[in-house]
């Protein structure tokens, strides 16, 4: 999952929303200089990667980028999630988002003193490129697919191969996450 379903996992608790964000800014035992309740919200953000890179509707839409993408199929993934969520109408309708997104950098910018530094400049982008609100449209999953093409280490190709998939695949994609989210979130209701 990417940052849109981690926030929406977290209740919109201000320690486990930061948890959420952080936590793939925090390597081992950075876990423990965070108070307890930030350290809960990185460990169920870590819950919920593990739980989602086990579920096999996840692995039948990996399965759909692993042929052009290799093993960034899950990375892209992700992103895809989020998109699914974005548009879920029994989730959130466009205001509805908006103003969850609202709410989301506004914890954040509460807890800002908290944050990973890392992250402080992820966060920077995040607010003002509006990157929760716009994962609801295709072009910020370009973007958003842009932006790790950028970053990644291993992967050569550009943002257009795995947006390609992702237009072919569309509606297989939007099965697999209603497979997926109930299950989420019946699993993630465990770890608050």
């Amino acid at each position: 999952m990417n940052y849109l379903a981690h926030a929406y996992f977290s209740y919109q608790d201000p320690s486990i929303t930061a948890g959420q964000m952080i936590a793939d800014f925090v390597k081992g035992k950075q876990l423990y200089t965070y108070p307890a309740r930030i350290q809960q919200g990185i460990r169920m953000h870590r819950a919920l990667d593990e739980y989602t890179d086990r579920h096999p509707a996840t692995r039948r839409a990996k399965a759909i980028f692993q042929p052009e993408c290799g093993a960034y199929g899950g990375v892209f993934m992700d992103v895809v999630y989020d998109h699914y969520l974005a548009n879920d109408e029994t989730r959130f309708n466009a205001d509805t988002l908006t103003q969850f997104a609202a709410t989301v950098y506004a914890l954040l910018e509460e807890q800002h003193h908290l944050l990973p530094p890392m992250f402080q400049q992820v966060f920077a982008y995040m607010r003002t490129q509006n990157w929760l609100l716009h994962y609801r449209e295709w072009d910020g999953i370009f973007s958003s697919f842009s932006g790790i093409v950028r970053r990644a280490k291993y992967f050569k190709r550009p943002a257009t191969v795995p947006f390609a998939v992702f237009e072919e695949h569309y509606l297989t994609l939007g099965d697999c996450y209603r497979e997926f989210f109930p299950d989420a979130e019946t699993f993630m209701k465990g770890q608050y």
